[in-house]
């Protein structure tokens, strides 16, 4: 190549990056949060061709067009089921805020909250999975199974082995597994040619596959945990169907175990988590399931006892676009008057929950938050820490689970009597780009069962100080800051 062409080849290289840098000031701001777009601004400017190639593939927070039509189809079939079903007692002796997220919960994700609901919680990792078993041992009709995550190990086999006696008997059990999730797991061919042998009838949510016109940003997940059974108990909470380490050779070598919170729950509010699942299963496979598959929370028998929880599900993710999760845990931040307690293994929060956190301080608030002392995903980790300093010096308490535990709990507590627990992290992912399900909770004696495990919390950990984080390498913090910067990328 002679030097006219390679001048000519400069130019052209010149003239593209240039081109690249002026549409990314126009298009990458258009319906994107400021610290997003700055972000990817900031990777397109520093590394063009790379950044661009990057927004391309993973730009996009939302689904398929068609799918969020589907979203929207169900929300309005939701809706028209739910009016008229009111099943609160006490409405009155609730506070404002408490009944204005109430309705913002339904306006967002179309469920009602209803009353006379009992929750358990169950914070043993092999307790949790021998709960849901047990109950799909008693399985009548059908049993709906809805992870992230699915793995067919050593520690899961018992509940493999029940859905197998379940459709012995007549029963039908569904099972939806995140694709991307699900498919990276150890032995993942296994597992799924195992619930072929069982005949459990499955299907994978969000898959990746292109070549068969199946195709999303891929880092767009259903991270939703969740089993119903009968339309009488449900299940839910952080907890993967795997095993505790998820068997991977790292896991394995520096011998980390997942230490989860689940809740069994009955009452009427099963049959919201059970439209949870309705939903997904609509969503992927296109078969809007008859009443054989559900049941209405007006047949569901409630507790009526005094101690009876009002509950609401709230399900969020892309395919809604408001950031459900997000608008409520906010709303219960700013409404809370004497306490907050936040649990998150990935807490990176926006700007919002940031200054709703330290506002709370502010006003006087106990303020605490638990997270790992350890990580199992370093950038994450890394941003994470980088929010620790800010809420040190605003007043919050930091509590550190030990390792080789990862504290993979997701649940937030306020005052004495209201809670929130689910799949949802306090982090961008959960707020914009995962699928997620949470259950809202209005009842002292639940939040008495969270604050024994909070304390179980403090007693396993221990408390962060400013002083001890002011001795932190500067190495460290700075790729704490690096991570921080990009973890706006969505």
């Amino acid at each position: 190549m002679n030097g006219d062409q390679l001048s000519l080849l400069g130019g052209i290289l010149i003239l593209a990056d240039l081109a690249i840098r002026i549409a990314a000031l126009i298009i990458v701001p258009r319906d994107r949060k400021p610290t997003a777009a700055m972000a990817w601004l900031l990777a397109i400017f520093l590394i063009p061709f790379i950044g661009i190639l990057l927004f391309l593939l993973i730009g996009n927070p939302r689904l398929p067009k068609k799918r969020r039509e589907k979203q929207d189809e169900l929300n309005r079939i939701i809706t028209d089921r739910a009016q008229g079903i009111e099943l609160v007692d006490g409405r009155g002796s609730w506070p404002d805020w408490f009944a204005s997220l109430v309705r913002q919960n339904r306006a967002l994700g179309a469920l009602p909250a209803v009353g006379g609901n009992a929750a358990t919680l169950i914070g043993d990792y092999r307790a949790s999975i021998d709960a849901m078993t047990a109950d799909i041992e008693r399985a009548a009709h059908f049993v709906h199974v809805e992870f992230f995550i699915v793995s067919w190990d050593a520690t899961t086999r018992p509940f493999f082995a029940a859905m197998e006696r379940a459709v012995q008997r007549g029963v039908t059990v569904r099972l939806l597994a995140d694709y991307v999730a699900s498919r990276r797991a150890v032995d993942s061919d296994k597992t799924f040619a195992e619930l072929d042998r069982i005949g459990v009838t499955w299907s994978w949510m969000l898959p990746v596959r292109p070549f068969s016109g199946e195709y999303q940003r891929p880092d767009l997940r259903n991270h939703r945990k969740l089993v119903v059974v009968d339309g009488l108990v449900a299940h839910m909470g952080s907890q993967n169907l795997i095993d505790r380490s998820y068997n991977t050779p790292k896991n394995l070598k520096r011998g980390l175990q997942w230490q989860e919170l689940m809740t069994r729950i009955t009452g009427p509010v099963v049959a919201e988590t059970n439209a949870v699942f309705l939903s997904d299963w609509y969503l992927e496979t296109g078969e809007l399931l008859g009443a054989d598959a559900q049941v209405r929370a007006v047949d569901v028998p409630a507790d009526p006892s005094p101690d009876a929880l009002v509950c609401q599900v709230v399900p969020s993710g892309p395919g809604y676009g408001e950031e459900n999760n997000l608008r409520q845990f906010l709303t219960l931040v700013t409404s809370a008057q004497r306490k907050v307690i936040i649990t998150s293994p990935y807490f990176v929060p926006d700007e919002a929950m940031m200054y709703a956190i330290t506002t709370a301080c502010q006003r006087g608030l106990e303020v605490q938050l638990f997270v790992s002392e350890v990580g199992d995903q370093g950038a994450v980790w890394h941003a994470q820490r980088s929010y620790y300093e800010p809420l040190l010096r605003a007043g919050v308490q930091i509590w550190l689970y030990p390792a080789p535990y990862i504290l993979h709990s997701k649940h937030l507590s306020i005052d004495d009597d209201v809670a929130v627990i689910g799949s949802s992290n306090m982090d961008i992912r959960s707020f914009a780009l995962n699928s997620e399900v949470t259950l809202l909770v209005h009842g002292r004696s639940f939040v008495e069962q969270m604050r024994a495990v909070e304390q179980g919390s403090r007693d396993a950990g221990r408390q962060l100080t400013l002083e001890e984080w002011k001795r932190e390498p500067r190495s460290a913090t700075f790729l704490d800051g690096v991570a921080r910067l990009t973890s706006a990328l969505q």
